[in-house]
């Protein structure tokens, strides 16, 4: 009753400031905030757009938080002219617009820290935006439960509905503050730890993995501080949780071993650096590069597109090959027979210099051309060469030498041999 009435009275007072000076004062002043929010928010956003955007997250960030600048400003300059002005006069449509445009800032405000939370690869999904539209009713009907004097009614109507839980009873107007601040305070915590992952990824002297584990421990500590302090602030006790502890100690030791491990094989990973972000590996029968190192599971992206998920495990226990653990360069080589009347000496310098003119093939090392042995059909020659992008494939390099090759036979008129075999027949002998 008490709001309806400071309602009431603002629009009493309003109406008694109208064919009044005071009244043109204060629409002079709106408008004066409005547009100086707007003229300085413009100017920061000419400041952003200054800001690297190669990432996803820091360009969906600098965009959300752009949208935020102008009710904020608005905000704070509403407050300036009602400190100023209400020395005066009647500053009834200032305070009447000030939960409006509150409303719009928290708006605006928790929808850039949902998408600093909760995006990561710079696409806004659907999920996320139905739920920024519910909060936004949500906040909506708040303020119109605010201006129609509802909202105290209904505070009292949640603590007279009492829920039974165990020996204690709980109010229903406690669970749902307690659920919102845990959500509150988890989002918080997503917001910081996604704001400390920008800032770790922009190092550029810090190794890729060392990057991840540290955001990634940085987020499991704030979620953790979030989840403490949300329950201290609604009222629950702490000491309850280490029976929680010991049950989940319990689950932990009978099924949940291989999960387990695969976390704690995440994190070794992430902290020996045996593993980086672009690695070419062969783990098993999988092999692709590495685009992702999660804490349970790494996913590796074939050359084919496929992408297979690699429980940590299975990366610590089983050998694995890293391409490009310390030097990306492979060696790939190519074998052929050609006829015992080739000009051995001519051709095997040819045969380096055609391969190494293959794109692809690397120049920093050179290639080389051996005689491996006088096979059956004539000499068996190696190429060997070298590539320093193995996550583009050696399939593709492989078939350019080798039409490079063919070429260059082809000029020479070098045979390469097919097959041959003496076949005699002996005529069996007639019995006497």
């Amino acid at each position: 009753m008490m709001e309806t009435q400071s309602l009431t009275r603002l629009i009493a007072e309003i109406s008694t400031d109208f064919g009044n000076a005071s009244l043109v004062f204060q629409v002079l002043a709106l408008v004066t905030c409005f547009a100086l929010a707007w003229l300085l928010s413009r100017h920061i956003q000419r400041f952003f757009a200054t800001v690297d955007h190669s990432s996803g997250v820091i360009r969906i960030g600098v965009e959300s938080f752009s949208r935020v600048l102008w009710p904020l400003l608005a905000l704070i300059f509403l407050f300036l002219a009602k400190l100023i002005i209400g020395r005066y006069q009647h500053t009834a449509l200032l305070k009447l617009f000030f939960p409006i445009l509150g409303s719009f800032a928290l708006i605006r405000f928790s929808f850039y820290v949902f998408r600093r939370a909760f995006v990561r690869d710079g696409t806004v999904g659907n999920t996320l935006l139905i739920f920024e539209k519910i909060f936004a009713a949500l906040v909506w009907l708040a303020l119109v439960l605010h201006f129609t004097g509802l909202w105290e009614e209904i505070f009292i109507a949640l603590e007279e509905v009492v829920l039974p839980l165990g020996k204690s009873k709980v109010t229903l107007l406690a669970v749902l503050q307690g659920v919102a601040s845990v959500a509150m305070t988890v989002i918080l915590a997503l917001w910081v730890s996604a704001t400390l992952e920008a800032r770790l990824m922009l190092i550029p002297n810090m190794h890729s993995s060392l990057k991840v584990v540290l955001s990634r421990l940085g987020r499991a500590i704030f979620i953790l501080m979030a989840i403490l302090i949300s329950l201290s602030l609604v009222g629950i006790d702490l000491t309850v949780l280490s029976v929680f502890g010991g049950a989940l100690g319990v689950g932990l030791g009978l099924g949940l071993q291989r999960i387990t491990s695969s976390y704690v094989s995440g994190f070794i990973i992430l902290f020996d650096r045996s593993l980086s972000i672009g690695d070419m590996i062969t783990v098993d029968k999988f092999s692709g590069c590495v685009t992702q190192i999660n804490t349970r599971y790494t996913v590796l992206k074939g050359l084919d597109g496929v992408e297979s998920i690699i429980p940590n495990e299975m990366l610590v226990s089983n050998p694995v090959q890293n391409l490009s653990l310390t030097d990306r360069a492979v060696v790939l080589t190519t074998d052929f027979t050609v006829a015992y009347d080739t000009d051995l000496d001519s051709l095997l310098p040819a045969l380096m210099a055609v391969a190494a003119s293959v794109p692809r093939v690397s120049r920093n090392i050179d290639t080389s051309a051996y005689l491996l042995r006088f096979g059956p059909d004539g000499f068996e020659l190696r190429v060997g060469f070298w590539i320093e992008d193995p996550e583009n494939g050696r399939t593709n390099v492989i078939s350019g030498v080798n039409r490079a090759i063919w070429t260059l036979l082809q000029e020479r008129g070098i045979e390469l041999p097919y097959p041959q075999r003496e076949v005699t027949v002996f005529q069996a002998q007639p019995k006497i």
